[in-house]
């Protein structure tokens, strides 16, 4: 029998078996080193990239170093109130631009007028929204108002009824005689009060505005009908503090506007004070509100022929939509009724009291006003909102006042809805970012001597003297998306008491002192004390005389 020698033997097999897996073990090391090597350069790579995506991406602003989950929160705690401690941090670091961290939303302080223009104006549409809070959310009744919502579809809502339908310049014709009427009362008011010995401008000043406003709003002076042409009653002078601790309160950086979990625990106390100015609002507007509803769901109901608006009420109850229902829900009306009343009483009223203080300590400037109006308008007769236009240096103190003294330390927050920048500083998608208004009116770039109370510093352009600073060197009526639409209504009613105070009254200082101290209160921007003056008439008598109605 033939033989085969190609038979391969056992011991054979194996040799090549081991031989393969050898190769295999050997090959499969190799692979998973070039794997390796592809991932670590891969790896090496991406690190780089990052690396250099970081280094171009924007820094933050300038701030404080933080601590885990509170961040700067503890610092906020411990130094009160948080605007001056805010404003001393913008000094000591010598910058323009500062960033906090309250938990972990970025609070970002603004300074420069460069800067504000690109916040309000180029960077406007990323920075549109408002920040949810506690007392935001009360004030507004569920953010149903225009000032104090979010970015939206309510937001847009409210602000075309506010521009198109409130202050529009029709219904700001309309309203001209009952402006008026206030603006005569005040007058006969302040000259029922000259042989007291002093004058407490700071109580004149905020209740003409609260009286005017609720003239426009609810088409009477007093809460109570009937009371005629005298001061403020109770209720009167508890709706002005209520509504001046409101403002307060709703730029008091709560701790719970950064951690919204904490709302109801109410660990600053601030919970329960908005709660009892909630109680003293609806006490004395609901009846109105209510009572006025009821009349126009009555004409509804009867099909009667619509009467006419007589003020902002009726305004916002009249409206309708397309099937002829009411336009705004009850809260609605009550929400923006309150916004616009808030909005109203505080810069006017402030700006007032401080020109008048920094004029009474330099009789030059006092002069000036006064001569002015005596040359413009004369002493037989009151000055009125027409005379306004030609009023130029009167309007310079009062921006004057605006830029050195004012109300709000800060304007309210604006949110950013996205990522973006602020002269090259990155701003996070959330941030608050804030307009000092102490720090652009008294910023030492933009202003020669600031501190110093100078009307003539807003003569130098030939162009006509307004109360809006569209440059953004001071905050008066802001700009952009959330700039106040009340430029007009503002405008007159802040000039027509100052200028019906200076034309009707020369003002001193009381016996016994030689300068009214130009001091702020500790704790906000008002004159720490209000400020007391004496007032002699300077008019004929029969102006003082005028038989003001309520």
């Amino acid at each position: 029998m033939h033989k085969n020698n190609d038979t391969i033997m056992p011991s054979q097999l194996i040799a090549q078996n081991d031989h393969a897996y050898v190769l295999t073990f050997l090959m499969s090391i190799a692979m998973a080193i070039l794997l390796l090597v592809a991932l670590f350069y891969r790896i090496k790579k991406q690190a780089a990239a990052m690396a250099a995506k970081r280094k171009q991406q924007p820094k933050l602003p300038p701030g404080l170093a933080t601590m885990p989950v509170v961040s700067n929160m503890h610092q906020m705690l411990m130094n009160k109130p948080v605007f001056r401690w805010i404003h001393r941090l913008l000094d000591e670091m010598d910058t323009e631009i500062l960033c906090l961290r309250f938990g972990r939303v970025h609070v970002i302080a603004v300074a420069s007028p460069e800067m504000a223009r690109e916040v309000l104006r180029k960077k406007d549409a990323m920075l549109a929204s408002r920040p949810s809070s506690f007392v935001s959310r009360t004030f507004s009744f569920g953010y149903k108002n225009t000032i104090m919502s979010p970015a939206g579809d309510q937001w847009r809502k409210m602000r075309q009824v506010l521009t198109s339908e409130i202050l529009s310049p029709a219904m700001e014709r309309r309203m001209l005689g009952r402006r008026v009427e206030e603006a005569d009362h005040l007058v006969n008011y302040v000259y029922s009060h000259c042989n007291d010995g002093t004058v407490d401008v700071r109580h004149v000043t905020r209740h003409f505005c609260g009286n005017i406003i609720r003239k426009l709003v609810f088409g009477r002076r007093h809460f109570n009908s009937g009371d005629g042409n005298i001061g403020p009653g109770r209720d009167e002078e508890a709706h002005i503090d209520a509504l001046f601790t409101a403002l307060d309160y709703h730029g008091a950086f709560s701790v719970s506007d950064y951690f919204p979990t904490l709302v109801g625990l109410d660990l600053d106390g601030h919970e329960e004070v908005v709660n009892g100015l909630m109680n003293t609002f609806n006490r004395l507007h609901d009846p109105i509100i209510m009572e006025r509803i009821e009349e126009w769901k009555s004409l509804r109901t009867k099909g009667d022929k619509r009467r006419e608006v007589a003020d902002f009420l009726d305004v916002l109850i009249s409206l309708e939509d397309a099937q002829g229902k009411p336009f705004l829900s009850v809260d609605e009306i009550k929400a923006e009724t309150l916004e616009i009343i808030l909005a109203t009483v505080d810069n006017p009223s402030n700006a007032v009291e401080w020109a008048l203080a920094e004029m009474v300590n330099n009789p030059k400037v006092m002069k000036k006003a006064v001569d002015e109006l005596d040359m413009v308008v004369g002493r037989e007769r009151l000055v009125e909102e027409s005379d306004i236009h030609n009023l130029t240096y009167l309007k310079a103190c009062i921006r004057e006042a605006f830029r050195l003294h004012p109300y709000h330390p800060f304007n309210p927050p604006h949110v950013a809805i996205a990522d973006t920048t602020v002269a090259g500083y990155m701003i996070p998608k959330g941030s608050h970012v804030m307009l000092s208004r102490i720090g652009l009116g008294r910023n030492p770039r933009a202003w020669d001597k600031p501190l110093e109370f100078q009307p003539e510093r807003h003569l130098k352009n030939t162009g006509t003297v307004v109360l809006a600073e569209p440059e953004l060197r001071f905050v008066s009526f802001s700009a952009g998306r959330r700039g106040c639409p009340a430029v007009s209504l503002g405008t007159s009613i802040t000039m027509m008491l100052f200028a019906r105070l200076l034309q009707g009254f020369s003002w001193s200082i009381p016996p016994g002192g030689d300068r009214i101290e130009l001091q702020e209160s500790a704790t906000s921007l008002q004159l720490s004390k209000p400020l007391l003056m004496q007032a002699k008439p300077r008019l004929l008598l029969h102006l003082y005389e005028a038989d003001v109605l309520n």
